[in-house]
Parts: structure tokens; C-alpha cells; sequence
């Protein structure tokens, strides 16, 4: 386990609200590597060697080269501003470790759903997951150089409502990686905005200035 930090990004004092974002998707989609290519501190990961006693489990189907799997989660942490930081939680892919998934999914401000085009069925129960707890979420499509798929066909095998966001991205590229979170902070921000209005009626504000600032602040570098 590495739990190691940088010294680069220290988590400042003044630092004092914490947004919650969980990385989901199935086995071998690219969680840890997404965390680990946009944290801005050294992430911590719970990898462990995949051994023999696990192919009786695991399906290992278009994924047969991976040699290590997360066993908890991984950890990373992006800062918006000077008060406000995501934490980043990257869950298990093996159906073996999905029960630690509900834990995880506890105060998280939204998710991300990390796919790959070539095995879209495996992202059928994160999916679930989040729409049973009621759970914001983005679904990005991490680059394998499969097959060309459009936007409609990937919706329709997911069965994807027209307002969660679809994107593309290289989870191995901190550019692209931190493109999906901002995509996700943008989506939050227009559902905040948008129950802010519901809740007060036709004069409510189109948004609260402070959570705007907040989440549609770009990450620092």
C-alpha cells in the first residue's frame, strides 16, 4: 500500500470544505490510473499482485495482461481554491470487492463512471448503484482504442437519461482527466442551481455565488 504524500501540494490550514467525488466502473476501466494521473498529491493506492487463487473469481475478459487490482480504493486530492478541495476515491472494480461500494459512496458529492467501450455491460451496476443512492454522476468513456462507438449507441447500451453527461477522455492524461472532473463540478453546479429555483419558485436566484465559485473553479495545476 502507498500512502506516501507529495511535497508539492500540502493540504493548506485555511482548507475547510472537502467535496467528495468517487471514480466507479468495472474491473480494468482505469480508476487508479485516472487518480493517480490528476492528483496534485501523491495518491494513495491499496494495489495488491493478482494471484492464481483469484481466477475462479475474477473475470479476466478483455483484461487478461492485468497483473495488480485495487483491493479498498484509491485516494487522490484535487484544490478548487484556498478553502475548497476535492477528494477523489477511486472504488474497486471486482464483483468480489462491491460491497465496499455503498461505504464509499457515503457523503459523496457525485461520481464519475469510468468505461470501457469494448465491455460497456460492466458498467451496468455502477450505473445502478448511484441511481439507487440518488447519486449525481458522469459517465466518461476511457480510451482503449476499441471500436468507434457514437454518443447515441453508448446511451442507449447504458440507458443513459439525456441530462447525464457523455464524454471522452485518456485516463492516463492529467489534461483529460481533470476535463471529466470539471465536466462532473459543471453538472453539479446546474443540478444545485436548478433545485435552488424549484425549492423558492420563479424569483429564486439562478445560483448561489459561493457554490458557484466553488465548483466551477478549474483545479490547480
Amino acid at each position: 500500500m502507498d500512502s506516501a504524500t507529495s511535497d508539492r501540494a500540502a493540504l493548506q490550514a485555511t482548507a475547510d470544505n472537502g467535496l467528495k467525488i468517487v471514480v466507479v466502473g468495472g474491473f480494468g476501466v482505469g480508476k487508479t490510473t485516472m487518480v493517480r494521473s490528476v492528483s496534485e498529491i501523491r495518491p494513495l493506492n491499496t494495489e495488491e499482485t493478482m494471484t492464481r487463487a483469484g481466477e475462479a473469481v475474477d473475470h479476466l475478459d478483455g483484461v487478461d495482461t492485468k497483473t495488480s487490482t485495487t483491493v479498498a480504493f484509491d485516494f487522490g486530492r484535487i484544490s478548487l481554491d484556498e478553502r475548497s478541495v476535492l477528494y477523489l476515491f477511486g472504488a474497486p472494480g471486482q464483483e468480489r470487492f462491491w460491497f465496499l461500494w455503498d461505504r464509499l459512496f457515503s457523503g459523496t458529492l457525485g461520481a464519475v463512471v469510468l468505461v470501457d467501450t469494448r465491455r460497456l455491460a460492466d458498467s451496468w451496476y455502477a450505473i445502478d448503484r448511484l441511481e439507487h443512492h440518488g447519486t449525481p454522476f458522469i459517465v466518461a468513456c476511457n480510451d482503449f482504442g476499441g471500436p468507434l462507438h457514437t454518443e447515441q449507441q453508448i446511451r442507449e447500451a447504458l440507458d443513459l437519461s439525456p441530462d447525464v453527461p457523455l464524454v471522452e477522455c485518456d485516463a492516463r492524461d492529467r489534461s483529460s482527466s481533470k476535463y471529466v472532473l470539471i465536466t462532473l463540478v459543471e453538472h453539479l453546479h446546474q443540478l444545485s442551481a436548478a433545485r435552488v429555483r424549484d425549492a423558492a419558485g420563479p424569483a429564486a436566484p439562478d445560483d448561489d455565488p459561493a457554490l458557484a465559485a466553488a465548483l466551477t473553479s478549474e483545479p490547480t495545476p
